[in-house]
């Protein structure tokens, strides 16, 4: 693609391009542009192919190079009795809500659409098309990317464990458009970002071996994941209680149940329960290595279910944190 300013993408098909090591330092060779020095985001694996190379400049005026590769499928197959189950119901207040009890809160980015938002009253100060306007608008292009890039480290986190950690992931089979266009609370909708969630997740459980499995999202907070009997029940209503059996529940809790038994029955396995006596989720170290989170989510939390800040799993990765900690939420 080409603008009055020159180039902002280029693509190599097959040939034109040449991944070198010189002296420790990883170079990029381009057909008519030469060496470029470059920083891998992560290694390539050895059993890949670079198929093609895509260069291109982001508003923030940095260049980025987009390498892709064709790997062999060495997917492990996918259990035929999956032990370790779980239903994931995702909304607002909560993020994800999961059958084995425990919600992660959505990350709070209010301090970075202040920023943004501050950036670009500047920015419709400044004479339109002047140098200053030019040097705004990458200032206004980089809170943007900031935003985006925090979403998207918080979703492949979680995503990432919960592929890894389970043989059998169940969520709703949302239309993330159709959301969209409801009247209300767009704006928290568009943030949450459900529908770039389950890709992630879909893709990873792919690459781990899990089964996937998108259930039909309708009646799953309603029914009681006990005896099946639906009650209607106002959004602003948090807890599920069953006029019938007598079954009480947070209400996330009740529908990710749901999606769960939904999920076991449209993949047709036989899930085989651990019979391990610890519960399964200290097993995959998750509540051991979130235990110092200091500022759970507030939410409506039936009694033993067990909150988890976004912010905390962000920061993870950070410097500081316990290797097991990284190791249990990284991607």
């Amino acid at each position: 693609m080409e603008t009055s300013s020159g180039y902002r993408s280029l693509t190599y098909n097959q040939t034109g391009f040449k991944l070198k090591n010189t002296s420790g330092r990883t170079q990029l060779w381009l057909s008519k542009i030469g060496d470029v020095p470059i920083r891998l985001h992560r290694e390539i694996p050895d059993n890949s192919t670079v198929k093609q190379v895509t260069v291109k400049r982001e508003p923030t005026g940095e260049w980025f190079a987009v390498l892709g590769i064709e790997t062999e499928n060495d997917a492990p197959p996918k259990p035929e009795n999956p032990e370790k189950c779980v239903g994931i119901d995702v909304g607002i207040l909560s993020y994800t809500h999961d059958s084995d009890g425990f919600s992660v809160g959505s990350l709070d980015l209010s301090e970075e659409r202040e920023r943004l938002e501050r950036e670009q009253r500047k920015l419709s100060r400044k004479e339109h098309g002047s140098a200053n306007y030019r040097k705004q608008q990458c200032v206004v292009a980089r809170r943007h990317a900031d935003l985006k890039r925090k979403r998207r480290d918080f979703l492949h986190r979680l995503s990432a464990y919960y592929a890894r950690e389970y043989d059998l992931v169940a969520v709703e089979d949302l239309d993330a458009k159709e959301l969209m266009e409801l009247p209300s609370n767009s704006r928290n909708r568009a943030s949450a970002a459900w529908g770039t969630f389950l890709r992630m997740l879909e893709y990873k459980c792919e690459r781990k071996g899990t089964h996937f499995v998108a259930v039909d999202p309708r009646g799953t907070t309603k029914e009681c994941s006990q005896c099946g009997v639906s009650t209607d029940k106002p959004l602003w209503v948090r807890e599920h209680s069953c006029p019938l059996c007598g079954f009480e529940a947070d209400r996330d809790a009740n529908a990710a149940l749901n999606i769960l038994s939904r999920g076991i029955t449209e993949v047709g396995v036989v899930h085989s329960e651990s019979t391990s006596s610890e519960p399964r989720r200290d097993s995959a170290g998750l509540r051991k290595s979130l235990r110092d989170f200091r500022t759970p989510v507030e939410t409506a939390l039936a009694t033993g279910t067990h909150s988890v800040s976004a912010k905390r799993v962000v920061e993870a990765g950070s410097p500081g944190l316990t290797e097991r900690t990284a190791s249990a939420v990284s991607e």
